[in-house]
């Protein structure tokens, strides 16, 4: 990928890369273990990006 990169395109990557940590240890403990992993988490190798 270019080093130099749109305004547009960062916003989009830094979103992405936020929405893809794990969910936090209190909210497992306030759920009661209901909620344990967040099923949407994406790997970098496994599947990639589609509008990007």
């Amino acid at each position: 990928m270019a080093r130099n990169k749109p305004l547009a395109k960062k916003l989009r990557l830094i979103n992405r890369e936020k929405s893809n940590q794990p969910i936090p240890v209190w909210v497992t403990v306030k759920t009661l273990r209901k909620v344990m992993r967040r099923f949407r988490l994406r790997n970098w190798r496994r599947s990639k990006l589609e509008d990007v």
